[in-house]
């Protein structure tokens, strides 16, 4: 190591040492690092598994979820699970993609929209909709265990 590397290095060194100090004495940021208990986690699991629930009913077509959450998901009287049964054919591991028929790149959930206003002729919903969470809960649970492979086509 040359001198002007070894000034170099204590000169950072000597600038550091104040916020190394105080990490030290103040500890790491506390941001999501409190402990999860179990009650916690079974709480955030119930969460999920309602979304999960009202995805399902939306995904067979249940007309009163679909009015209670405010969408239309079909107006030929098709359903999600009428192509896809048990979300079959979804591959919600390979999103985002390139998706032919829509040609261009998409998240499942531009493919869900898809879905909805092609075959279904159903009304877009928003991508930060209950219903688009929901539905997406439902399919990425069913589809629990899959590898993730994005941009498989």
């Amino acid at each position: 190591m040359g001198m002007t590397a070894s000034i170099t290095c204590r000169f950072i060194l000597f600038r550091a040492a104040p916020a190394v100090a105080l990490a030290v004495l103040v500890g790491p940021a506390g941001a999501h690092k409190d402990p999860v208990t179990p009650q916690l986690l079974n709480s955030y699991q119930q969460v999920f598994m309602e979304q999960v629930r009202k995805g399902d009913l939306l995904f067979h077509g249940d007309a009163a979820t679909e009015e209670a959450m405010g969408v239309v998901l079909s107006k030929t009287g098709m359903a999600c699970a009428m192509c896809h049964p048990m979300t079959a054919d979804t591959h919600p591991a390979t999103f985002p993609k390139y998706q032919a028929q829509m040609a261009k790149f998409a998240t499942l959930r531009d493919m869900i929209n898809w879905c909805i206003e092609k075959p279904n002729q159903g009304e877009k919903i928003a991508d930060d909709s209950d219903a688009m969470k929901a539905l997406e809960a439902y399919i990425y649970w069913s589809q629990s265990g899959s590898v993730l492979n994005p941009g498989k086509f």
